[in-house]
């Protein structure tokens, strides 16, 4: 029974630790034609979704194409984020590594943009979201897709928005990285 125990936690922390394919929620694969970054992004930008939280894969899934079909009905592209942080503690791949995202005018050519499911003006993301995001940047640095000496920025750094929400940006001041100026 211990072991029985044991082996589901370590999948678990197996399973939020792992990218969740574009493919597992979108039948549209990213177009080849959207504009790729020049080598490794300078900024992490990090994002709220200001949507209704999610909480298993299916919920997160469906928030997903709700997300993505609100940026195409604004004339985006795609859906503008690389990645978003469900509330299941799942990392789940917008645009991934590479492209250029639509999620933070002026920043997007050098920048990969984290969103965060749900909205956080109002209180702080489940502890797992916020472990999926670390582990998320550790893992875009490690695969040199951004520079180890990035620039951690919440949206409202690079425009007039409330994104990510009062309570993330707080949390975000604490993180290794953040700076108070682009």
């Amino acid at each position: 029974m211990k072991l029985q125990l044991a082996l589901l936690v370590l999948g678990a922390t197996a399973v939020l630790g792992q990218i969740v394919p574009r493919s597992s929620w979108c039948p549209v694969p990213v177009s080849p034609r959207l504009p790729r970054l020049r080598g490794p992004a300078r900024y992490i930008i990090i994002h709220h979704t200001v949507t209704a939280p999610c909480y298993n894969p299916h919920q997160c899934q469906a928030a997903l194409r709700q997300i993505r079909d609100g940026h195409l009905r604004r004339k985006f592209r795609d859906i503008g984020y690389n990645f978003l942080i469900g509330g299941d503690g799942r990392i789940y791949e917008g645009l991934g590594f590479g492209i250029r995202g639509e999620h933070a005018p002026n920043y997007n050519s050098q920048s990969i943009g984290i969103a965060f499911i749900g909205n956080f003006q109002v209180g702080l993301p489940p502890g797992q979201m916020l472990q999926a995001a670390r582990t998320l940047i550790q893992i875009a640095v490690r695969r040199r897709q951004v520079v180890p000496n990035y620039t951690l920025l919440g949206h409202c750094q690079t425009k007039a928005t409330a994104c990510p929400g009062r309570h993330l940006l707080d949390e975000l001041r604490k993180w290794p990285r953040w700076q108070k100026k682009p």
